[in-house]
């Protein structure tokens, strides 16, 4: 293993090369020796194999001193008129073979075109000169100033061609690797939303499942009829539990897209429906509404009803009440959703922290960056009067007319949750 001028090893490999660029060398040497001074052809001299013995024998060595090479070849070329020789390209082939070698490996380009420039000039004035200075005379000197320079510019553009190249390869790595990150980063963020929203299905069908069932075991004995509504309201609740699992898994397991349509993805329209749901499970949920609603953009009105949901699933498993209060204040550039209650905490780590005897949970994990996803914020924390407060503000679209009321729709809606509060106490309990 040998090495060149930049210190990269060269490899054996080469090394027929080198062998086959020296003969190829020598054979032009004495190639060149048959032309004699008279124009006349005749078998190379002694001179002529002195000159190629020489010449040739430093040539293998350019890789690692191609400047002393360089020198070397071009002062033998120099010896060649004295000798009786007839100074051609062919007898000079290992100078031009060095001069492209040494543009193809030096350091700085303008190092490499002063040597060249230099060996060029110097072959060209060891011309000799027949008599007075005459065209062939010029020529001869124009023709071996030139095939080094045109050693040189051809190495010159090989250099430029492999750097391109080199440079090609790595910006392709680059790409390739930031590619790598990306699609790491892409799969690292679909499972998270994946996880939330595996947590989101879960939590709440689970704990309503578990409250109902605790409902159920305490009144077996006394109200037979309410334990058997409160298990049909179980048996419900685990069958939409299913059916949503059954749901999420199947697109996790498609390899395209879905043949038909997906179902549109919740938001606060079914806020009732949710509300209902708890209130069976035992939680009575009041609702507060301020301001004018209107519609919101489809992830935004995920994240609202997600939060919703995950606060009230909170507050049934951890706040050890049986109320809850849920606040939607819609302003111009952004809706505040709350969900207060007034409980103590049957547990010091209530609300997705930690616990003694269970690992901690993700659901404020969850709803901060369902919050932050959409470029709202969220706060969550104990209230100074008691109980816990989840607050979230989410951007909204700008209004395009804020003087015009609410559709029927929306008033249907506000109905509808109107409806199904238990009593008239919301107002002046909202957070």
């Amino acid at each position: 293993m040998t090495h060149t001028s930049d210190g990269l090893p060269r490899p054996r490999a080469t090394w027929p090369r080198e062998a086959a660029v020296t003969a190829t060398a020598f054979a032009l040497c004495l190639l060149g020796g048959v032309v004699q001074v008279d124009d006349t052809l005749s078998p190379p001299s002694a001179a002529a194999y002195v000159i190629a013995v020489v010449s040739c024998a430093v040539l293998p060595a350019r890789h690692r001193a191609p400047l002393a090479v360089l020198a070397a070849t071009t002062a033998a070329g120099v010896l060649v008129p004295p000798l009786g020789l007839l100074l051609t390209p062919l007898i000079v082939a290992p100078a031009v073979i060095t001069a492209y070698s040494y543009t193809l490996a030096a350091r700085t380009e303008r190092r490499a075109a002063g040597a060249v420039l230099l060996a060029s000039a110097v072959l060209a004035a060891s011309v000799p000169l027949s008599g007075g200075f005459s065209w062939k005379d010029a020529s001869r000197m124009g023709v071996m100033a030139a095939v080094l320079l045109v050693a040189g510019v051809l190495g010159h553009s090989v250099r430029n061609r492999r750097a391109y190249l080199a440079a090609v390869e790595e910006r392709a790595r680059r790409a390739e690797e930031s590619w790598d990150r990306e699609a790491r980063r892409r799969v690292a963020e679909e499972r998270v939303r994946i996880a939330r929203e595996l947590h989101d299905l879960v939590a709440h069908q689970i704990t309503l499942a578990n409250a109902q069932a605790t409902v159920a075991a305490h009144l077996f004995d006394t109200r037979p009829e309410q334990t058997r509504k409160s298990l049909a309201e179980l048996v419900e609740t685990t069958g939409h539990a299913l059916d949503e699992l059954r749901a999420t898994v199947g697109l996790l397991r498609q390899s395209g897209d879905a043949a038909a349509p997906a179902e549109p993805a919740p938001g606060l329209a079914r806020l009732p429906t949710l509300l209902e749901s708890f209130r069976r499970a035992g939680l009575e949920v009041t609702v507060h509404q301020e301001g004018t609603a209107r519609p919101l953009p489809p992830g935004v009105d995920l994240t609202a009803y997600r939060i919703v949901q995950e606060a009230l699933t909170n507050v049934t498993k951890h706040a050890g009440t049986g109320s809850a209060r849920v606040g939607l204040a819609w302003n111009r550039d952004r809706v505040t959703v709350t969900v207060a209650d007034d409980g103590k905490g049957t547990r010091t780590g209530s609300h997705g922290s930690a616990t003694a005897d269970r690992p901690p949970g993700y659901g404020l994990i969850g709803m901060r960056e369902r919050a932050t996803a959409v470029g709202g914020r969220l706060f969550a924390g104990s209230r100074p009067e008691g109980g816990f407060l989840v607050s979230t503000e989410l951007p909204l679209p700008p209004a395009r007319d804020t003087a015009r009321g609410t559709d029927g729709a929306t008033t249907t809606e506000e109905d509808r949750m109107a409806a199904g509060r238990t009593g008239d106490g919301a107002d002046g309990d909202a957070p």
